[in-house]
């Protein structure tokens, strides 16, 4: 499938912090390139989310609870590592629609800094809808498919997927699909709670981490169960 990160409305960095984020998500997304098309930066991919329709029978047997077809259970699709962290301060960003590899530091300073490198998100007790504890605005995000209303197979494929894997299909317009999918981001720490890049700066000294991930959402709004931000929540 093909995903629309965004418009270049702000200039040829505009989409850096956001192509940053979606690309970070590689747990169940294998991302292809990136590429232009006028002003919209799209990226092909293949979502690695099986079939709601695929029933275990057992014995290394499956079948297929629509159709009624049965045989070995398929082996697992080859997912192809995309690693953002390159280790030590290197990592893959994107700049100006481009997946490149950056060294990215922590800025200098003779003070302490207490915020905004505080995390209030590092050690939040949050879950997603497969019931799985920690970063969970790190594991769900939305994407805006692109499908056509003409294009039955694709549509088809992929509202059969397994929710909350794929889930919350909508069509918002004649060309695309908005759907909430689970995919755990790629700069998370080897503990899978805290980010990597956070206090990290790109080399124009903008944030290295994506500026939608550190704007908190309203005190009570939010959407996961264990959120820091829901009410009675400090």
């Amino acid at each position: 499938m093909t995903l629309r990160i965004g418009t270049f409305d702000g200039g040829p960095d505009s989409l850096d912090h956001e192509a940053t984020w979606l690309l970070g998500h590689t747990q169940h997304i294998a991302f292809g390139a990136l590429r232009r098309r006028g002003e919209e930066l799209l990226v092909d991919a293949l979502l690695h989310v099986r079939c709601r329709y695929l029933a275990l029978l057992g014995a290394g047997r499956a079948s297929c609870r629509a159709h009624g077809f049965e045989g070995p259970v398929p082996g697992p699709a080859a997912v192809t590592p995309s690693p953002r962290q390159l280790g030590g301060d290197r990592f893959a960003i994107v700049e100006q629609g481009q997946l490149v590899e950056r060294r990215l530091l922590f800025p200098r300073s003779s003070l302490p800094v207490l915020e905004p490198t505080t995390n209030p998100c590092a050690t939040a007790p949050c879950t997603t809808a497969d019931h799985k504890r920690g970063a969970a605005c790190c594991r769900d995000l939305q994407v805006e498919i692109l499908c056509s209303k003409t294009d039955a197979t694709l549509e088809a494929l992929i509202r059969s997927r397994l929710s909350p894997y794929l889930c919350k299909i909508t069509r918002e317009g004649e060309d695309a699909l908005e759907a909430e999918t689970i995919s755990a981001c790629a700069y998370l720490d080897g503990g899978g709670r805290t980010c990597s890049l956070h206090g990290r700066l790109r080399n124009d000294g903008r944030p290295a981490k994506p500026d939608l991930c550190t704007e908190w959402p309203p005190k009570g709004k939010g959407l996961h169960p264990g959120c820091v931000f829901r009410p009675g929540k400090g």
